[in-house]
């Protein structure tokens, strides 16, 4: 099969459909008008090409169907690259910028986003939940940019990013009704921890999700999963992560799991957790435990005006109990890293890190889960 002639074939199907639906007889008669010679065997195989072009994310779509990627990023110039098993992996393919902008408006059009000069950003979520984000000229210098973070095919248990001590601390801090804040890098896998906090939830209560782009997947039986929505192509009809808190709040949540906190709705998770309702979830982007507390006071401080900091911070201490980091380390695998209780240290809110050998101890300090003041300073 020549790729020159399926890239003929391609141009001639778009020209026919901008919106790259076209039935295979029609595909076929291209084919057969590039290249009158062709085979059968041929011919069916450049069909089967120019389908998968138009029809999906067209050759995106082997690497979205491979359960080994967990994310796919097609860069201005033209290069795929991959991640697999936490490592970057560049593929011997090259996708022109026409292609790509074609493959971002199939993304886009049925969710009624767009993306151009005026708006050349944009955030959406695949059909399977795999989140898209999608740059475009001029502020992708070299052309438009594509990155695609899959929707995990199998949900990864505690075990699996913890050893026995901690994953037991973690069982025992959920049903005790802890609250607990993720924290890590970019691409660290605090989504992925989450869901395995998540999963530890009793089956029988009301759990509300809050996500900028829908990835949590809850086994309990009385899940409500709210999702953000940006705004439409006339500007109008956005709703933030902020209102979508406020709005859990009159749902009679028993516990409320934002997947993300980035902006100014800090301030109505902190109210949440500090309000009844305890054992809530969240993440967030940091470097360590105690930068985490620095970017939630931070945060709070954005949605909090006139609010003095000495507040924020009597208020940040008193909502969040754990501290639990995650880190991808030079082999690609996610770990859990760091368990840190939040104490008051003086004027601020700081962190104490407990002792992986101890806290299997600290588990047995109350017979029956139940949420205590704080935790014994270890040593």
């Amino acid at each position: 099969m020549s790729p020159e002639l399926v890239e003929r074939v391609h141009r001639g199907v778009l020209a026919e459909s901008h919106a790259g639906a076209i039935a295979p007889e029609r595909i076929e008669a291209l084919a057969r008008a590039e290249a009158p010679l062709l085979d059968e065997s041929s011919l069916r195989t450049v069909v089967a090409a120019v389908s998968a072009r138009t029809v999906g994310l067209g050759p995106l779509e082997p690497l979205l169907a491979d359960a080994s990627i967990s994310e796919v990023m097609c860069n201005g110039g033209g290069q795929v690259w991959i991640e697999r098993a936490g490592r970057l992996e560049r593929l011997p393919l090259s996708l022109p910028a026409e292609e790509v902008h074609l493959l971002i408006e199939r993304v886009l059009t049925p969710l009624g986003l767009r993306v151009d000069r005026t708006a050349p950003l944009v955030d959406a979520r695949l059909a399977d939940g795999s989140r898209v984000n999608a740059v475009i000229p001029p502020l992708a210098i070299d052309g438009p940019c594509l990155t695609i973070r899959r929707f995990g095919a199998r949900a990864v248990t505690l075990e699996e990013v913890a050893p026995p001590d901690v994953v037991s601390f973690l069982r025992w801090a959920v049903a005790a009704r802890f609250n607990v804040l993720v924290s890590g890098g970019t691409g660290a896998g605090k989504t992925t921890l989450l869901n395995a906090l998540a999963a530890c939830l009793p089956p029988e209560e009301r759990i509300v999700t809050i996500e900028d782009a829908a990835e949590l997947r809850l086994p309990g039986i009385h899940v409500v999963r709210l999702e953000a929505r940006p705004a439409n192509a006339e500007g109008a009809g956005e709703v933030r992560v902020r209102d979508l808190v406020r709005n859990a709040l009159r749902m009679r949540p028993d516990r409320i799991v934002v997947g993300e906190v980035r902006g100014a709705e800090a301030l109505d998770m902190v109210q949440a957790m500090n309000t009844g309702h305890e054992g809530s979830l969240s993440t967030c982007h940091a470097n360590s435990p105690a930068d985490a507390l620095r970017r939630v006071e931070t945060m709070v401080l954005s949605g909090a005006v006139g609010l003095p900091l000495s507040a924020i911070r009597e208020h940040v201490a008193a909502s969040i109990d754990l501290v639990v980091h995650v880190a991808r380390r030079p082999s690609g695998e996610r770990r859990v890293v760091e368990v840190a209780e939040v104490v008051p240290l003086g004027d601020e809110p700081g962190v104490r890190p407990l002792s992986v050998r101890r806290l299997a101890d600290e588990r047995s300090m109350v017979a029956t889960p139940q949420r205590p003041a704080r935790l014994e300073v270890l040593s």
